[in-house]
């Protein structure tokens, strides 16, 4: 078995997620290859492409998702609004409703609903949205309440967060379609998204989103993968027949000691991978961080976890040194302020403050 190290990990992470260097990929292009852009704030997911890139096209996201529709917004990897690429982004969503936990009873004493009330919404929101229209989350709530006859369910559906809408995108019932002001709206993907072909087999969602995921944050274990796409939510029987399904194509290495998934093409190149010794600053919820989760201890030092996964789910911008996360940083006055966790070589640093710096701008 090819042996790697975890510096050669991160450098070649690096690299397939197009952080060293940036290049020319476009928005739906960078997209595809992480998996998924975590789009919770619009503003971090457009930094999120616009650091990936030698030349960011300023509102290249915005055209993709609301002009192309060649990217989607939707809930998806741990019940969280993600870009997706259209053509793509039912594998995901079918994995993420396998997670089912609005069968659990803890969940439905939590938020008043049970399985039958969940299909009777979906039914009513598929109904509503049959025409293409496009509908605030009021309107979708009314036209839901209207048809099922379900009044005590219309405060949870309106909640901001979106509980019980969260399985309906799981279903393919329902994204995000076009703002009226500073209001969201929902549409039906079948209707919005011209590449959209309707839910895939899982077999075929798992060979998708397993292939996709290891060439981006492999290599990895399905214990890894079941982190990043459900924190661990998944019944381990689902996610090992995921790998079997997707098993073609794929080998393993040895990082440091422990065997992990990777896909078959990427061993030579990962094994001819150096270490990395650059310095780079990554936005809030980055992909690279999220991908391997904040407790990868070879990623982010287990002291300074909570400096970076924050109280309210908050995911802080990061300061890479040799694939590592080593500094957290925030905006002051349109400059990047950084909070070493150790001593980071000046000049690079400077170059990558002055760039942020920019793309802040």
């Amino acid at each position: 078995m090819t042996s790697v190290t975890w510096a050669q990990v991160l450098a070649w992470r690096m690299r397939r997620q197009f952080i060293e260097p940036p290049g020319g990929a476009s928005a739906v292009e960078i997209a595809r290859r992480l998996a998924g852009v975590q789009a919770q704030v619009a503003s971090a997911a457009e930094l999120a492409v616009a650091v990936r890139q030698a030349k960011p096209s300023p509102g290249e996201v915005a055209s993709a998702v609301l002009g192309k529709r060649t990217l989607v917004k939707t809930w998806a990897m741990r019940g969280t609004l993600h870009l997706l690429p259209a053509d793509e982004a039912a594998a995901y969503l079918v994995l993420c409703a396998a997670i089912r936990n609005w069968e659990k009873a803890a969940w439905q004493r939590t938020f008043g609903a049970t399985p039958a009330d969940l299909e009777a919404i979906a039914g009513a929101a598929a109904e509503a949205l049959a025409g293409g229209d496009a509908l605030t989350r009021e309107e979708l709530t009314t036209a839901v309440v209207e048809e099922t006859g379900s009044r005590h369910l219309a405060e949870v559906l309106g909640s901001g967060w979106g509980v019980l809408l969260k399985p309906l995108a799981w279903w393919g019932v329902l994204c995000y379609g076009p703002p009226q002001g500073t209001r969201v709206t929902f549409t039906s993907p079948e209707h919005w998204l011209p590449a959209w072909k309707g839910l895939p087999p899982v077999d075929e969602a798992a060979r998708t989103v397993v292939h996709t995921y290891l060439g981006a944050h492999g290599p990895a274990t399905p214990e890894m993968f079941d982190n990043w796409l459900m924190r661990k939510g998944n019944r381990k029987k689902d996610v090992k027949g995921w790998f079997a399904a997707a098993a073609d194509g794929l080998s393993t290495v040895d990082v440091e000691g422990v065997p992990m998934y990777v896909q078959e093409e990427h061993v030579e190149e990962l094994q001819a991978t150096a270490p990395a010794t650059s310095v780079r600053l990554l936005g809030a919820f980055d992909q690279y961080v999220l991908g391997a989760g904040t407790g990868a201890p070879y990623l982010i030092p287990a002291e300074r976890r909570a400096e970076v996964s924050r109280t309210g789910g908050w995911i802080s911008p990061v300061v890479l040194h040799e694939g590592r996360v080593a500094g957290v940083w925030e905006a002051k006055d349109g400059n990047p302020s950084v909070t070493a966790f150790e001593d980071l070589p000046a000049a690079p640093l400077e170059t990558e403050r002055a760039r942020l710096g920019r793309l802040l701008a």
